[in-house]
């Protein structure tokens, strides 16, 4: 356990010493980055750091990656975020659930390796993931 000093006030607004006992960290020292690559229709290469528990499209719209315009802000309510995982990467980021599956069918050139970015969430595995953005969002 950790003792740390603090300032405190009494009653008489004095200035008196009391200690704080920390147990724990309040919050995490290190946050792993998975390096994420986002290839457009006409083959440039955003390739992005991303935090672990963020989403695809959220690193997408943060670094500015074109093709992704994300309407919603990632609430699975419209398809502007669809991306192609590479074959290779598909094991890892999972398919779509039923409500993914609807929206897909709103996705321009929807393909079997089509996903919504807004939907897969960044681990630690994905570090060196491929998704390709397709010419335009529905």
């Amino acid at each position: 356990m950790v003792r740390r000093p603090t300032a405190a006030l009494d009653l008489a607004g004095k200035s008196v010493k009391s200690e704080c006992n920390f147990s724990a960290p309040l919050f995490r020292t290190h946050l792993f980055m998975a390096k994420i690559t986002y290839i457009t229709h006409d083959d440039k290469e955003f390739a992005v750091e991303a935090a672990t528990g963020t989403t695809v499209m959220e690193n997408a719209i943060k670094n500015s990656v074109p093709g992704i315009e994300a309407e919603c802000g990632g609430a699975c309510a419209c398809a502007t975020c669809h991306v192609y995982v590479e074959p290779e990467w598909q094991p890892v980021t999972g398919g779509p659930d039923i409500m993914e599956e609807d929206m897909l069918d709103f996705a321009w050139e929807a393909k079997p390796n089509s996903r919504l970015s807004c939907q897969i969430k960044v681990t630690d595995e994905m570090d060196g993931l491929v998704v390709r953005i397709p010419a335009r969002q529905a």
